[in-house]
Parts: structure tokens; C-alpha cells; sequence
């Protein structure tokens, strides 16, 4: 009953690893993602994108930008700058309510966050179940390094705003702040895109780029780090509150086909809108798009109405004309702004998770096999090129397959070690779309023999028709 206070208990039975551990991983064996820092012994909260999680983490953004920005005439792109004038949070408000309740172990002095204390004591049935049965996660919130359990102070607030220095002395007068988040960065902005670019209402500003937040985290890999990468938009209507609303209802619509459209199975995704008591002080309407990650159900991206706030505080504090002139109307008014904002890490992960697949045997793989079915969109390598034997002439001609490919900007990996049934099992777990083998019919006819990941179905393809095809699939 009182399990949750002995930490000296021996585990009998060694659990199974979790469906987060196997993609953490499958994710550093194969080169998507390592712990930072991990000949120092790693740091906490910090990861390092290896080749292919660079390549795919890039393919999310360029889907990102593709669908929202270039496809898009309504929508215009920016890039600012990390480290901004410390007015800019101060207006936003960041300096004086961005924080979260910690508390702090007097042993160790390690920090958590109250309410993911609070989370984990509820997940044990306040402390009711035996402390075998907690996770790993849980049970860190509670061990103490230094032995025991942890003695937690009462909860202080504390902001989350990474503090920097900027010069050679470090005072108050020097002092600045890694961006929290990117809107800032474009609210600030917004006269000089209006005067350069011509853009009339509704249109919207789009930004990626990296975020700081020095958040107490329980973990669950790259879900939550304090360095981050943002997709949002801020984008701009009149001031009303129907066509707000209008626009609100359009953006979780278009967020939700961006996930579901390269390969979020929609069951796994949910919709929630916040209540009036969850709401931000510059919200009239939030929603989350939440997934089913294998450590509960939790956001992936939001949707808020922040009305005029932020176009408000920064002509309040900056004195600079923020309106937009209707040559219409011939008035100047601040307008509404509806935000989609998305987390690249947290959605790379749930493409991650939707298209991890163990093999129970019953498919034509072997029990236990992986297979990562990830859109070919997203996959980092899109085709394996493989020379049936390292002899006769085959390797010449895989090699330049493999060669052609890549100047056609085809993403494309030669192997020639091992059985083709092992090569195809390695391209099967990175998530590789098709394989091409180069065998001794070749010679004779000039055609290779296409593999489909999926369906594991092959068929004879000219070698001249590779390029087209493959880029037919892909679009």
C-alpha cells in the first residue's frame, strides 16, 4: 500500500521495454536522433538529429512550408532573429507571467513542475498501487539521487525564459532572453512585411525556427525539450469576431489534413477546445490538436484566436503605428489574428510512433521485424539501390542508378552488404519507400526489379523509367 516511499524494493521481473523506449531505440541504432552530449554523459532534455532524423525532420518542414507558404498566395514567410530587444517580452508580457509552479527537493535540489508531481501521484492511485507498477518516468519524480524519497519544498513560480547576456559585462543592463517562442518575432515585424510585401487582409506571416523554454520536464523523449523547433502562422483578419471565428474553425481543419495527409492515422488524433477557465488572458477560442502517444494523449498542435492583444501591447510599448489601413474603408484598425502553431520535434514523433510496425509473423516478416511506415514524403531515404551480387558488372550499373538518382534530387542510398532479404529488412526499419535490385536479367533486358515497402510486392521496371516513376509516386 504505501509501495510509492520504498525505493529499495528489488524488481523481480524484468519489464518489457515500452513502445517509447523501442522508438528511442530505433531512433539512435539507425541514425534518426542521439542524446546530446552523450560522450560527456549526455544532458538533460537535449537531443542531437543523426543523418536520417536531420533529412526527415527537414522533409517535415518543407512539407510545412510547401502547403502553407509557397502553395499558398495568401501567405508570406519570414525568419527572425532568436535574440530580440528584451522590450519585445516585456511587452508581450513574458517577462512578468510566463512561468510555471516548481517545487525543489531541499536534499538534491532538483526542480520539478507541481502539477506533473501532482500527475504522476494521480496516475498511482495517490500512492495506492505498489510502487512496482509505476513507470520509470513516475518514479524518477520521487527518487531522490542522494537516497530516499525526494523532500519537496512548497511551489514558487518560476519563469521559463532562458537569460542571457549581451556584451561583456553581465548586468541588468545587459541582459536578454533566447525567444520563448516565434510569434513575437513576427507581431514586431508586421509593418515592415505590410510596407515590402503589399499583403492585404486576410493574409498571414509564416515562420520556422527555434524556441527556448527552460522547462522541468519528466522526460518522454523528444516530446518536450528546452530547445525546440515551431511551425506557426500568424495570420490576420478584420476585427471581428465572426470572421476570427470563421477563420478559427478553417486553420483546425487545414492543421488536421496536414497531419492526417502524410500519415497520421486520424483515429489517433483528437480535437479538444479549451474551456473559458484554460483560455490565455489574449485567447477568445483555443483548441488542441492532440495524438494518442504511448504516453497518453497530449498536444501536438494549437489553434488560438488571440484577438488584437499582441499588435496592441506592442504600439502600447514601442509607440510605433501598428494598424492596418483599409483603402477601402479608408480607416486604420488593429486587426485579429488567428495562430496555428505546431512543434516540428512533437510532430516527427508522432509520425514516428504512427508508422512504427512490429511484425507478429503473420505478414510474410519474421515475428519481431520493424517496419517504419512512414509517408514517402517524410521517409529520409526514398529508394535502397542494391546490386543483387558485388561481381559481373552489377555494382557498375546499381551505382549509377544510384548516382542518377541523387542528381535528380531523389534521396537515394546504395548497399551492397549482406543478402538482398537482410538489405531490404535495414531500408524496412529507416522506412525506405521502394528498393531497387540490380540482378543478372539486367544484363539482358535492362530492367531492375522495384520493391515496395508496404505491400513487399515486386515488379520488373526499365531502368529508364526509374526517374519518372519514382518521382510520379512521390508527387
Amino acid at each position: 500500500m504505501n509501495g510509492i516511499f520504498m525505493n529499495n524494493e528489488v524488481e523481480t521481473e524484468k519489464p518489457k521495454d515500452s513502445m517509447m523506449e523501442k522508438i528511442a531505440s530505433l531512433c539512435k541504432r539507425r541514425g534518426f536522433i542521439y542524446p546530446a552530449s552523450e560522450i560527456y554523459g549526455g544532458f538533460a532534455n537535449a537531443f542531437d538529429y543523426g543523418p536520417l532524423g536531420a533529412q526527415m525532420k527537414k522533409n517535415i518542414k518543407d512539407e510545412w512550408w510547401k502547403r502553407f507558404v509557397s502553395q499558398r498566395a495568401d501567405i508570406v514567410g519570414l525568419d527572425s532573429a532568436i535574440i530580440q530587444n528584451p522590450k519585445v517580452w516585456e511587452a508581450s508580457g513574458h517577462l512578468s507571467s510566463f512561468s510555471d509552479p516548481l517545487v525543489e527537493c531541499k536534499k538534491c535540489h532538483q526542480r520539478f513542475r507541481a502539477d506533473h508531481i501532482q500527475e504522476a501521484r494521480d496516475r498511482m492511485g495517490g500512492m495506492a498501487n505498489d510502487w512496482l507498477t509505476a513507470s520509470k518516468e513516475d518514479k524518477a519524480m520521487f527518487n531522490c539521487p542522494l537516497g530516499g524519497m525526494h523532500e519537496f519544498t512548497e511551489a514558487k513560480d518560476f519563469n521559463l525564459m532562458f537569460k542571457t547576456f549581451i556584451g561583456v559585462t553581465e548586468d541588468s543592463v545587459s541582459t536578454a532572453y533566447l525567444r520563448p517562442e516565434t510569434a513575437q518575432g513576427i507581431f514586431i515585424n508586421f509593418q515592415n512585411v505590410l510596407q515590402s510585401s503589399r499583403v492585404k487582409l486576410p493574409f498571414g506571416i509564416a515562420q520556422i525556427g527555434k524556441a527556448f523554454r527552460n522547462e522541468i520536464t519528466p522526460g518522454n523523449f523528444i516530446f518536450r525539450t528546452r530547445e525546440f523547433e515551431q511551425a506557426e502562422v500568424e495570420f490576420f483578419v478584420g476585427p471581428d469576431k465572426e470572421e476570427s471565428d470563421k477563420w478559427y474553425r478553417a486553420w483546425i481543419e487545414a492543421i488536421e489534413g496536414f497531419y492526417t495527409d502524410l500519415g497520421i492515422k486520424k483515429e489517433n488524433l483528437h480535437t479538444r477546445e479549451h474551456a473559458k477557465d484554460e483560455l490565455s488572458h489574449y485567447s477568445s477560442g483555443t483548441s488542441d490538436i492532440e495524438y494518442d502517444f504511448p504516453f497518453g494523449t497530449s498536444e501536438l498542435a494549437g489553434i488560438a484566436q488571440r484577438t488584437d492583444y499582441d499588435l496592441k501591447q506592442h504600439t502600447e510599448h514601442s509607440g510605433a503605428d501598428l494598424r492596418y489601413f483599409d483603402e477601402e474603408k479608408g480607416e486604420k484598425f488593429i486587426p485579429y489574428v488567428v495562430e496555428p502553431s505546431m512543434g516540428v520535434d512533437r510532430a516527427m514523433l508522432a509520425f514516428m510512433v504512427d508508422a512504427y510496425d512490429e511484425s507478429d509473423g503473420t505478414d510474410g516478416r519474421a515475428s519481431g521485424e520493424i517496419t517504419l511506415r512512414l509517408s514517402p514524403k517524410l521517409a529520409p531515404i526514398k529508394v535502397g539501390v542494391f546490386p543483387l551480387i558485388k561481381k559481373e558488372g552489377l555494382p557498375e550499373i546499381a551505382q549509377k542508378i544510384f548516382t542518377d538518382l541523387r542528381q535528380n534530387g531523389v534521396d537515394a542510398f546504395y548497399d551492397e552488404s549482406g543478402s538482398v532479404g537482410r538489405r531490404y529488412r535495414r531500408q524496412d526499419e529507416i522506412g525506405t519507400p521502394w528498393c531497387i535490385t540490380v540482378d543478372f536479367d539486367t544484363l539482358q533486358d535492362k530492367t531492375v526489379t522495384l520493391r515496395d515497402r508496404d505491400t513487399m510486392e515486386q515488379a520488373r521496371i526499365k531502368i529508364e523509367d526509374l526517374g519518372a516513376l519514382i518521382k510520379g509516386k512521390l508527387s
